[in-house]
């Protein structure tokens, strides 16, 4: 009679850790998505060279890329490990011996990488010299708007050549990022009006096609009768924009800009995947640092639209490539490479960081 409140006591708390257990089981992935994040920082850093601040390798465009995967990653990680290489970059690659003053080249589109990736080591960091820097290459960014051609839109290369999809995306995302962390009103009014005015005209644009997917760019042999030219519905053109859309949303509520971002990140898992569900590119380029860069920046943006409004499919979606990529698309140095499905083909920075933009999304999830 005695024992029985013990045995009673022993087996609840019994009950409660088998109940726990279960709980842990189930909130917790199966695979550790933040370790694999950090052996493809390990092995993504080895290619960083302090006296440009890039990462060699790759390419300029590619290295701010590879700067915002690091930035996602510390933040994911709740480390401060590479905070000096934000600041040594910062430096550097304006300075260095191939570096750009103000981050201001010839390609719009690389200047709006650059202040992405600004913008997120100022998130990260609350440095303002990096928004500062966003800020200016933005002021750059402007210069680029023409309504000569195809009534609006930012050329992609100065002075005036081409009318494409990233460089828009990418001026419409970093104008409703600076709105939403801008210090003044007015400051804020400006920013988002060049937003509103970018998306307005890309909306219209007819790049975005009946698939609910992004073509390259815009035909313009007639400057007043632009149409889309039909071009490759690459990766990061699905991807840019969710993160854009979600951006601009947060800066002025508008229950469309949400919708049309799901409707286009559908469109890509629904379109851009294989059987199983992995992630790859329509067109057999995969030569150079350009195109195995894309794929990683569409899993962030996904990632982006994801923690703003949740959705089971871009969830499933990051797991399922991140585990691929560990299981089939990784050397013995934890190396990855371009095809996402397999096999690993070779290692280089632009591989490695686009790779890491897909572990740190489904890393994310928990």
């Amino acid at each position: 009679m005695i024992l029985r409140p013990v045995i009673k006591r022993i087996a609840v708390r019994n009950l409660l850790s088998a109940a726990l257990l279960c709980i842990c089981a189930l909130s917790s992935p199966a695979q550790d998505f933040r370790a694999y994040s950090k052996a493809a920082v390990d092995s993504l850093q080895q290619w960083y060279t302090p006296q440009t601040g890039l990462y060699n390798t790759t390419g300029w465009w590619n290295s701010a890329n590879a700067i915002t995967a690091l930035a996602n990653y510390s933040r994911i990680a709740h480390t401060k490990k590479y905070r000096s290489i934000f600041k040594n970059t910062l430096h550097a690659a304006q300075t260095g011996p191939k570096g750009a003053p103000g981050f201001i080249n010839s390609y719009y589109d690389d200047e709006g990488w650059w202040a992405l990736a600004w913008i997120d080591a100022y998130d990260l960091t609350h440095d303002r010299r990096y928004l500062q820097t966003a800020a200016s290459i933005f002021t750059n960014m402007q210069s680029g708007w023409d309504t000569t051609a195809c009534g609006g839109g930012v050329w992609w290369k100065k002075p005036n050549h081409g009318k494409n999809a990233i460089e828009n995306e990418l001026f419409l995302d970093v104008a409703a990022s600076l709105a939403n962390r801008a210090r003044t009103p007015e400051q804020r009014a400006d920013y988002l009006a060049w937003a509103q005015k970018e998306w307005a005209w890309f909306r219209a644009s007819g790049m975005i096609n009946s698939d609910h997917l992004i073509n390259d760019g815009l035909n313009y042999r007639d400057p007043g009768h632009c149409t889309n030219n039909g071009g490759n519905t690459w990766s990061y053109n699905q991807g840019v924009i969710l993160g854009a859309l979600t951006e601009l949303n947060k800066a002025a509520p508008d229950p469309t800009l949400p919708a049309t971002a799901e409707a286009i990140a559908l469109a890509a898992i629904d379109h851009l995947t294989d059987a199983n569900g992995i992630l790859h590119e329509t067109s057999p380029a995969h030569t150079g640092g350009d195109v195995p860069q894309f794929k990683g920046i569409f899993s962030r943006n996904l990632m982006l639209l994801n923690e703003a409004f949740p959705n089971p499919r871009y969830q499933s979606f990051a797991r399922a490539n991140a585990q691929n990529l560990w299981t089939n698309d990784r050397d013995a140095a934890n190396h990855f490479g371009f095809y996402w499905a397999g096999p690993f083909d070779l290692a280089d920075a632009s591989r490695q960081s686009s790779a890491l933009d897909a572990l740190n999304a489904a890393a994310a999830l928990h």
